[in-house]
């Protein structure tokens, strides 16, 4: 693979990352939410094919099916079994910012995502460097979403966006975490995931709903 194909592929990978990102800020209705991190784990299953092709690493190539099974496909078929439990409508009905506001700040954590990146990209100027803003921005928004969404689900899937920035941020700067490293670090998140869609399920029986703003009123 030429550099200038690695860079085009790189960068357009990157881009649907963040593209995905926004759209899940966007959108309110958990399905699509779900189909969007799914896109979203391909693009970074992409982007680590993309350096093993480059760089003709066998062991690139291992993460990226093991990324591509994981955040593609086994994670959403969690969370979708999740929402199907739940038995709820499947929207964000009160979420704690609007769209508007919440698709701006998005492009605000992307501009805070560049300025917090330049000092990195300049100590290793490299294509995979110059993408590593796109990581950040990803972890950023999925903060923003982790706080402002009221869904247990909806939480579920901005703490996954926080995993796959950091994931994609380890291997932009690194040039690859390690096949065992990688290994560890997707199996705590199948963990935690399971025990999420559990917490989910119980919730949803105790309570009646996982809005977890209606859960603080039973509190209070």
């Amino acid at each position: 693979m030429s550099r200038d194909l690695y860079v085009l592929l790189l960068d357009a990978a990157c881009g649907a990352m963040l593209l995905a990102a926004v759209l899940v800020q966007w959108r309110r209705e958990l399905t699509v939410v779900i189909r969007v991190f799914a896109l979203q784990g391909a693009a970074l299953a992409a982007v680590v094919g993309i350096s093993a092709g480059y760089e003709r690493s066998g062991e690139l190539a291992a993460v990226c099916a093991g990324l591509l099974v994981l955040r593609a496909g086994v994670l959403p078929m969690l969370l979708r079994r999740a929402l199907a439990a739940s038995d709820e409508v499947g929207r964000e009905t009160r979420s704690v910012v609007n769209i508007a506001a919440s698709l701006l700040a998005g492009a605000a954590l992307t501009l805070l995502a560049y300025a917090v990146s330049q000092p990195l990209v300049a100590l290793a100027p490299s294509p995979a460097t110059d993408a590593l803003v796109i990581g950040v921005a990803v972890v950023l928004i999925g903060f923003f979403v982790l706080v402002t969404r009221r869904r247990a689900l909806s939480q579920v899937v901005g703490f996954l966006l926080i995993d796959n920035g950091v994931t994609a941020v380890g291997f932009l700067t690194t040039s690859g975490a390690g096949l065992v490293v990688e290994l560890g670090v997707s199996l705590d998140v199948l963990l935690v995931v399971l025990v999420l869609q559990s917490l989910t399920v119980r919730m949803r029986d105790a309570f009646g709903t996982t809005d977890l703003a209606e859960l603080r009123e039973l509190h209070d």
